[in-house]
């Protein structure tokens, strides 16, 4: 049996989840039995080693697990100083105006445009490198002009870049764009 933490609520129904730390959560009604608890979670037990296994592999692929907190000061000064003009430069050339830009310490994206346009940016995409930056401002900047990841969107992303799936190899596979 998988070991795992129960956690009670007036909720009505069952439910799982793979924390980050490799934890599973059991989420249960106040009052259904054990044995029901226990046997869900037989059921599920490939659901939960699939989970653990990628949120492992998230783990094992993370990028900035050393990064001090000086470090991480003198990356978000770089993200600023840096990121802007390839922002400006791959705006011009794709003729979109982002309405904002921003440097955060998003953990799970590495760069993200609202619906209002505007851009993020994690300090962590100065981890990767030049060409893989490059790739996550097209990304991004693609989005202002198709808020999806359709056909057009990709067709987009390639008149820019034609090689942008060997750049988008380059970044950790549990980091996003969106």
């Amino acid at each position: 049996m998988i070991e795992y933490r129960l956690v009670r609520s007036t909720r009505r129904t069952l439910g799982l989840e793979v924390t980050s730390d490799l934890e599973v959560v059991v989420r249960a009604p106040l009052r259904l039995p054990q044995r029901e608890i226990d046997r869900f979670v037989q059921q599920h037990e490939g659901w939960i080693a699939q989970k653990l296994a990628v949120q492992q592999r998230r783990r094992e692929n993370a990028v900035d697990w050393w990064v001090t907190p000086e470090q991480e000061q003198a990356l978000r000064a770089q993200a600023k100083a840096y990121l802007p003009g390839r922002v400006a430069h791959y705006a011009a050339w794709m003729g979109v105006t982002p309405t904002g830009f921003k440097v955060t310490g998003a953990k799970k994206r590495l760069g993200s445009c609202s619906g209002k346009n505007s851009l993020c940016f994690s300090w962590r995409v100065m981890l990767y490198p030049p060409e893989a930056i490059d790739y996550v401002v097209v990304h991004e900047l693609a989005h202002i002009r198709h808020h999806d990841h359709s056909r057009d969107f990709w067709a987009c992303v390639a008149q820019v870049m034609p090689d942008y799936r060997e750049r988008q190899a380059l970044l950790c596979p549990d980091m996003g764009q969106d």
